[in-house]
């Protein structure tokens, strides 16, 4: 079996410097450093570029990455920042690929621990783990370990190339688009529930902005093919989020006005019936599972 020796890291960042600092110290002090790590300022105004140039004079590995500032927004520039740092990479021997945010820490071992899960398994195109923020954390007796989240998601080189990288979306959902993707290629997928990742920025849990991002999440769920009865058990779950019933009831409202205004899908007809049977799989596994303490 393969063993796996290199990989490189590449973080999209834009106006970072609250953050960019621990996440460049965590990854300093890793068991295992990259062979190099390209931090793609994306029209950074606030000092994330000197903090970055600072540790990049002590760390030949670390380079900087400047693109021009872009008048208009949006999460594709996450994807569009990516690929700037990945063509950096094409001339450099590795095998695994990662990306990581720029508001991310982690224990020494964190790569170390993941590189191992690639060298055991060669079938693995994409491993990560939860993250915490605060004492919040996903329960994964209610979420799918096959997911990776955006934070930190490693991929096996010959994996990214299969699934053809990130795709610039404006609408967001590159990293979920990309998992998805992985596993309709043959690949699998996977949190490793063992270690976790420290999300340092606040996420906002209350007021208008944070309502306005659940109907879009509901909504974007269905541009990206999430199947009716998973979304609405989804939706039931959320309901006790705070405000409670609100948050929930509101994901169900933009997938609901996403099924009645019938806009065009950013990804293919396979994508939407690979993840709606999927996902119908996996419902099926919860309800074996709810059955199983009755028989």
């Amino acid at each position: 079996m393969q063993t796996i020796v290199t990989y490189v890291l590449i973080t999209p960042a834009k106006n970072e410097a609250a953050f960019i600092e621990q996440t460049i110290l965590a990854v300093i002090h890793q068991t295992v450093r990259p062979a190099k790590w390209l931090i793609v300022s994306d029209g950074s105004t606030d000092g994330t570029d000197e903090i970055v140039k600072k540790y990049a004079r002590e760390n030949p590995w670390i380079e900087l990455v400047r693109m021009p500032e872009r008048v208009e927004r949006h999460f594709g520039g996450k994807a569009l920042a990516f690929n700037a740092g990945r063509d950096r990479t094409r001339h450099i021997p590795y095998d695994v690929i990662g990306n990581l945010d720029a508001d991310i820490s982690f224990d020494e071992d964190y790569f170390d621990f993941l590189l191992n899960k690639f060298a055991q398994d060669e079938h693995l195109g994409v491993a990560g783990t939860p993250f915490r923020q605060g004492n919040f954390q996903y329960d994964y007796r209610f979420s799918r370990k096959e997911h990776v989240s955006g934070a930190c998601q490693l991929f096996r080189r010959r994996c990214f190339e299969m699934i053809g990288g990130y795709i610039p979306l404006k609408g967001g959902g590159i990293d979920l688009i990309a998992v998805v993707t992985a596993r309709m290629r043959g690949w699998k997928t996977e949190s490793f529930t063992e270690r976790a990742c420290l999300h340092l920025r606040p996420m906002g849990k209350a007021g208008p902005h944070y309502l306005k991002y659940a109907f879009k999440g509901g909504y974007g769920d269905y541009l990206l093919g999430v199947h009716p009865v998973w979304q609405f058990f989804r939706s039931i779950y959320q309901m006790n989020a705070k405000p409670l019933f609100l948050f929930g009831f509101l994901i169900l409202s933009g997938y609901l006005w996403g099924m009645i205004s019938h806009p065009s899908k950013p990804v293919s007809e396979e994508f939407v019936r690979f993840r709606r049977e999927e996902q119908v799989r996996w419902l099926k596994d919860y309800y074996r599972r709810a059955l199983a303490p009755l028989q």
